[in-house]
């Protein structure tokens, strides 16, 4: 995506002191080309506000490389002020496709999303969720009981999918994960994996007595019916990773962290 040798930055950070300090320095170092000029933008914090510069500068079609300056960073580099330039031009790329969830809320209205690291239906009062789960247009868990179920991309098998119990997902697999949140019922099942290809929906039932939101992302919509997942290839974002410290490299890493 990159085809000449990158000289124009541009400069965004969260709104922690450490992070806004670098971009200062960073600026005075290497100058700031503004995001039309700009051949790349730098991204400075954690991975939440990597995945806000993500939805927010996608637009821009624009490669995006981190550097930590928050608390997880999973996604980002490290952070250091020497030979910035040099690093991005020796970077790896990784091409990142969204999943597009579409939510019909209990008014009728769809709310629509994007996310790049997973969608989530998750229970919002005591009760729990009760779930029926349509893949490629065929029922395939009449019911499931459970604080929420979430769909996850590859790059977000680490993050909250993770957290969840599931599978942790190699970055070209071209595969989904389909993971229950404390499933009760049934009790034994773990989840599933899905070609990426795979078109979900996931209905609600007594929609009225246990409420259910559906997060995509950072976007949140309320009390949703039913929700229509699918990834989006006509939408790819371009992250750029440290030579070596790619990913990919850190996807599968985490899979024998200890």
């Amino acid at each position: 995506m990159r085809k000449s040798f990158v000289t124009r930055l541009t400069f965004v950070a969260s709104n922690r002191p450490e992070a806004q300090e670098a971009r200062d320095k960073l600026v005075a170092r290497y100058g700031d080309a503004g995001l039309e000029d700009a051949q790349v933008i730098v991204a400075l914090g954690g991975d939440g506000f990597m995945l806000e510069t993500v939805h927010g500068l996608m637009a821009s079609s624009k490669p995006i490389y981190g550097m930590n300056r928050g608390s997880v960073g999973f996604l980002m580099n490290e952070f250091a002020e020497e030979d910035l330039l040099g690093r991005i031009n020796a970077a790896e790329q990784a091409e990142i496709h969204p999943l597009r969830m579409q939510a019909v809320d209990v008014s009728g209205q769809t709310h629509e999303a994007l996310a790049f690291n997973e969608v989530s239906l998750l229970r919002t009062t005591r009760q729990a969720a009760k779930l029926r789960i349509s893949v490629d247009g065929k029922v395939r868990l009449s019911e499931l009981i459970c604080d929420g179920a979430l769909i996850s991309t590859p790059m977000g098998s680490t993050a909250y999918n993770l957290s969840a119990h599931g599978p942790i997902i190699p970055l070209d697999a071209k595969i989904l994960a389909l993971t229950p949140i404390s499933a009760f019922r049934p009790r034994r099942w773990r989840g599933a994996l899905l070609s990426h290809t795979a078109r979900l929906r996931l209905e609600v039932l007594e929609a009225e007595k246990r409420p259910v939101s559906a997060v995509a992302d950072n976007f949140e919509a309320p009390n949703v019916l039913e929700v229509y997942i699918a990834e989006d290839r006509d939408v790819a974002l371009c992250m750029l990773f440290d030579a070596g410290r790619s990913l990919e490299e850190r996807v599968l890493a985490e899979q024998f962290s200890v």
